[in-house]
């Protein structure tokens, strides 16, 4: 099969990947190509993907785990390959339902996000969390403005918000997401995040005329505010929500957002050379414990409705 297409060529440049990232991810891809074997075999993980109602992106990645060992290649580097490889396809569903281009390549940017991570976290050209990217190859998740949103539904209890707004169990949601694209998270910013998706979403709006912007992230954990300037983009971030649930964990598993590979050693050894990563250090050495939030955000197209 064709893998190195100019289509291939084309993300690689948009995503501004390295010199030596994109030798190594085509040096790849014409090893699948010269080798009927291994041909075959991505073709079938390809297929297990593309062919089925909701992927099976995971069954897929396992298979190329196996490939990977049998030719001395890095699993996180050929899971990216998959994953660019994949990027023709989902454009040409995008085409069919008439889904803009741009909206495409924003969310095709995710990549990007992934790979800085990988070099980051495991000095490796790829990405360790491939299987991240069912969402976007189902369609079902999308970049609009700083975030990523995706169909969902409130599969919680029935939830009241402060200005009267009352989410039922199996209520139509718009979850989302942030990637880690390092834009600054300013009132303007997740003001066009919010309204774009609002627009885009238009099945999931209420009677009411109201989006419900539903997220769970390790960023939106309540207590962070006890020691994050009151003005900072996060907190700021974390009040635009009404909290849901908001819980401790006794280990921070989301540190190597904040601190890369360093994230995955003692505390003592976390870098101090940003704002966030000192406070957090700091937090976190004075015997605090991290967590994560779930909340929501009641949005009518131009406002945050509380």
């Amino acid at each position: 099969m064709k893998v190195l297409t100019e289509h291939f060529k084309e993300v690689e440049k948009r995503l501004e990947f390295p010199a030596e990232a994109v030798i190594l991810f085509e040096k790849i891809a014409k090893r699948i190509e010269d080798s009927q074997f291994f041909s075959a075999r991505f073709e079938e993980a390809r297929n297990l993907v593309l062919n089925h109602e909701h992927g099976r992106l995971d069954e897929a990645l396992k298979k190329l785990n196996k490939l990977a060992v049998l030719y001395h290649i890095k699993n996180y580097s050929l899971h990216m390959v998959l994953l660019i490889s994949l990027t023709e396809d989902v454009l040409a569903r995008y085409r069919e339902q008439g889904i803009s281009e741009e909206i495409f390549w924003e969310s095709v940017n995710d990549l990007k996000y992934k790979f800085k991570e990988c070099v980051e976290c495991k000095e490796c050209y790829g990405t360790f969390v491939a299987g991240w990217n069912s969402g976007f190859i189902c369609l079902n998740r999308f970049a609009l403005g700083r975030f990523q949103f995706e169909h969902n539904e409130w599969n919680h209890d029935d939830f009241t918000t402060s200005a009267g707004v009352t989410i039922k169990k199996g209520d139509k949601t718009v979850g989302f997401h942030i990637p880690s694209s390092g834009v600054p998270l300013t009132d303007e910013v997740r003001l066009d995040a919010y309204k774009k998706a609002y627009e885009f979403f238009k099945d999931e709006i209420r009677e009411d005329g109201n989006i419900i912007f539903e997220c769970g992230s390790w960023l939106i954990y309540e207590d962070y505010k006890t020691f994050l300037p009151e003005n900072s983009n996060t907190v700021k971030f974390i009040n635009d929500f009404e909290i849901v649930s908001s819980e401790p964990r006794d280990k921070f598993n989301d540190a190597w957002r904040i601190f890369a590979k360093w994230g995955y050693k003692n505390p003592k050894k976390w870098p101090e050379d940003t704002s966030m990563r000192r406070a957090f250090k700091k937090f976190v050495l004075d015997g605090n414990k991290t967590g994560h939030g779930h909340g929501v955000i009641v949005f009518d197209g131009t406002k945050i409705v509380k």
